[in-house]
């Protein structure tokens, strides 16, 4: 992959902040025309820096307000095991991110629902299913300070 130049750091802190701005308005910002900001955000997009765009919804305003993060750690550690459980976890919609740690715990689960009734039946009917959970922690976020999908480059 080719070195990022300023110029493309400059494109990806300002698309970051708000991915839908046009080709135009990046351009305007950099003080350069177009064209070569078109370009340039096209490399970015095809060398894979850029992975797509998306809208980040209000979790309120669409009804999902309960933040809870669960820490899982597996009975059996083997690769396959392993496997399996990033498969079912992938499955589960309701996962937004799932990391595989090093520490006292396996995996990290953030899970976003409209409910603590909804979390139950969630552990109860989905996430308890997946047969290698040895032990499962929940914890619910009761206000988020910040929360930033930007990476300081």
């Amino acid at each position: 992959m080719e070195k990022l130049d300023e110029i493309d750091l400059k494109i990806l802190r300002i698309l970051q902040k708000k991915s839908n701005r046009t080709t135009k308005e990046v351009a305007k910002l950099i003080n350069l025309t177009a064209s070569p900001v078109y370009e340039r955000i096209k490399r970015l997009e095809e060398c894979g820096y850029i992975k797509k765009y998306v809208a980040i919804l209000d979790k309120k305003l669409i009804n999902i307000p309960i933040t809870a993060i669960c820490m899982v750690s597996l009975r059996y550690h083997d690769e396959g095991f392993i496997d399996k459980f990033d498969k079912q976890i992938k499955a589960l919609q309701e996962v937004q991110e799932c990391y595989h740690m090093a520490g006292k715990v396996d995996f990290f689960l953030k899970i976003n629902l409209e409910s603590l009734d909804k979390y139950h039946e969630f552990v109860r009917l989905k996430l308890s299913k997946i047969e290698n959970i040895g032990v499962l922690e929940s914890y619910f976020v009761l206000k988020e300070i910040t929360s930033t999908t930007e990476y300081y480059i």
